[in-house]
């Protein structure tokens, strides 16, 4: 019976799979159809957007700056094709949440207690988040990051990472297994989305600086950078909360299993320093007046430990912490 469950989790996840590559193509096709659009739109004369004043500060200085207005604040003017990925986009998560759960019977246990296990679950939860945060701002934008970041981790997952349903080891039979790595992966969720938006500031941020620019025309479209700033920060606000609760349940826990809350161990060191980084983003965002690129950038490079977090120190470092399996 685990066996059959195990196998039938595995042909949900490649099912998921195909539909995110669907919802991929369907996403990318939006981008293209809106950079005619503007093309089209732009052929026609139509008139220069509006431009407001904005008051921001830098460096302890205010300074007043003139933003175009006659993009959507909210990332809206999708076409069909954002509808269709949208739709395919739910459901792919439908099969990858059954694909989970199949696991997680299988397993009988949570769904997370080895590197492919983490994958499978920490992709649909950033799949569910950016899925969620629609209800409070359309992100749909975002659709060809999250879905093709989510195809890549969990090709490298079924590939790479797959083992057979097998006990916890007695370290992880705890129920904090349960609190620290969900509370970790919907941290993750939460930093993949502002990665996301990070990218787009830094175009944005490219464009705004070349008004005659004729690439990217979809951008246009798209919440000024300003905007996608603003909206980093937020987003990103919540991961650290999250990140921080991870990294004190994590030494309450080891306190538990090994009888010290820090040891030095690799990933307790790369925890910390993911928390340093993004405390540093925050930080320096609302304290230093740093805007623009430079907090995308940091933005981003927070994110790259996270993934080298997940990717490298997962696999290639020993410790206390090496539960991949593999």
């Amino acid at each position: 019976m685990t066996t059959n469950l195990a196998t039938y989790s595995v042909v949900l996840t490649y099912s998921a799979m195909a539909v995110y590559v669907i919802a991929f193509i369907s996403f990318a096709l939006d981008m293209a159809k809106r950079s005619g659009q503007v093309a089209s739109a732009a052929g026609a004369g139509s008139a220069a957007p509006a431009e407001r004043t904005v008051a921001t500060v830098q460096g302890g200085t205010v300074v007043l700056e003139k933003v175009d207005t006659g993009r959507s604040s909210s990332g809206g003017g999708g076409t069909k094709f954002e509808r269709v990925g949208m739709a395919m986009t739910i459901l792919a998560l439908v099969l990858h949440v059954g694909a989970t759960v199949l696991r997680g019977i299988a397993a009988d246990r949570v769904p997370w207690g080895n590197m492919f296990e983490f994958s499978l679950t920490g992709t649909a939860l950033i799949t569910l988040i950016f899925l969620l945060v629609q209800f409070w701002q359309n992100l749909k934008f975002l659709g060809v990051f999250i879905t093709g970041l989510t195809i890549i981790l969990l090709g490298i997952a079924t590939v790479n990472y797959w083992v057979p349903v097998v006990p916890l080891q007695p370290a992880l039979q705890s129920y904090w297994l349960v609190l620290h790595v969900f509370v970790a992966i919907a941290g993750t969720g939460f930093f993949a989305l502002g990665a996301g938006l990070a990218v787009a500031q830094l175009v944005q941020t490219h464009r705004q600086g070349r008004p005659t620019s004729k690439q990217l025309r979809f951008m246009e479209t798209l919440p000024d950078a300003d905007r996608l700033e603003v909206l980093t920060y937020r987003v990103l606000l919540v991961g650290f909360v999250l990140w921080t609760f991870t990294l004190i349940a994590g030494a309450i826990w080891a306190e538990r299993a090994w009888g010290r809350y820090w040891g030095w161990d690799t990933k307790e060191v790369w925890t910390f320093i993911i928390w340093v980084v993004y405390a540093g983003y925050i930080h320096a965002r609302a304290t230093r007046g740093w805007r623009g690129a430079r907090s995308s950038w940091l933005a981003l490079i927070g994110f790259a430990a996270v993934m080298f977090n997940f990717s490298v120190v997962n696999v290639f470092f020993k410790g206390l912490h090496s539960y991949s399996g593999l």
